[in-house]
């Protein structure tokens, strides 16, 4: 791992914390921890540098361009380029159960919007064989959507980023103007969190295609993990959780491009609606209720 340089957005708690934590533990010379507010920024390097890890540290607001940009100007000034790119930083719906224009906007903006800001500052300074890992869901399996006019523009093997983009816009006007049809989804609760994250498998494939330079770009479902985005319900450990993404970021075969993986580090076919892989809400419902009555 001589002088690799790794960097995790939004990784002040939760998975992006683990993460850190884990890439120091397999050896990683250089580790960015990322926050967008400062004071818990350093509050998580203090208590890893307490377990005996120095993980470097800089501000990162995944929204602002200006962040994104400040931050690959230092990367670039300190390291000339890196070789570890996790995009974790994401917010969940605020209501699971209700959809909102004004929450569909911010949960879009920092789920998938925010990646094309990170393409276009960061992906000039990966380094050649560099890998990116966007973590993503259950909720971004393309098994979430049944409209199949969308279902086949965003697995057709020539797909955009302009598709995509149309795709998260169809979506917002949708919302917008009151025109959501329920038949177009597998499930109506986190729905902008679900089209967030199916838009960022279908970039991730884009990207893939894209980005050149032997470098690796591969999607991830984490797991039903135990955070503050599922109010502190799920299934696994952030400590668990970040075995998978360190996988792909270290272990798997640099041939493996474009892919989307399980938390149980096996590969599963994105692009085929009739794997069923879609997040079930009433698994989360029922944690949510087994929390409340504990």
């Amino acid at each position: 791992m001589a002088d690799k340089v790794a960097v995790v957005t939004g990784s002040n708690k939760g998975i992006g914390y683990a993460t850190v934590r884990e890439l120091y533990k397999r050896g990683v010379k250089y580790v960015y921890l990322t926050a967008r507010d400062v004071q818990r920024g350093q509050k998580a390097i203090e208590n890893l540098k307490q377990e005996g890890w120095n993980p470097l540290f800089h501000q990162l607001d995944v929204t602002d361009k200006d962040s994104v940009k400040i931050f690959a100007e230092h990367l670039k000034q300190k390291h000339g380029g890196i070789d570890i790119l996790i995009n974790n930083a994401a917010i969940s719906s605020s209501n699971f159960t209700e959809t909102s224009y004004e929450d569909s906007v911010r949960v879009i903006d920092a789920n998938y919007f925010s990646i094309l800001t990170i393409q276009e500052y960061i992906f000039p300074i990966l380094n050649d064989s560099a890998r990116v890992i966007n973590i993503s869901s259950d909720c971004g399996h393309i098994s979430n959507l049944r409209n199949k006019y969308w279902i086949s523009r965003l697995t057709k093997v020539d797909t955009k980023q302009g598709d995509v983009n149309a795709f998260v816009n169809w979506f917002l006007d949708s919302v917008k103007n009151g025109t959501l049809d329920q038949e177009d989804f597998q499930e109506m609760p986190l729905l902008a969190y679900r089209i967030s994250k199916i838009a960022l498998c279908a970039l991730t494939r884009v990207q893939q295609k894209e980005v050149g330079r032997n470098i690796s770009v591969n999607s991830l479902h984490p797991g039903f993990v135990k955070t503050d985005m599922t109010k502190t319900t799920g299934f696994i450990t952030i400590e668990e959780a970040s075995k998978a993404p360190v996988y792909l970021a270290l272990d798997v075969d640099q041939s493996v491009k474009g892919k989307y993986f399980w938390y149980d580090k096996t590969e599963r076919e994105w692009a085929d609606p009739n794997q069923k892989l879609h997040c079930t809400y009433e698994v989360i419902d029922k944690c949510l209720r087994e929390l409340n009555q504990a």
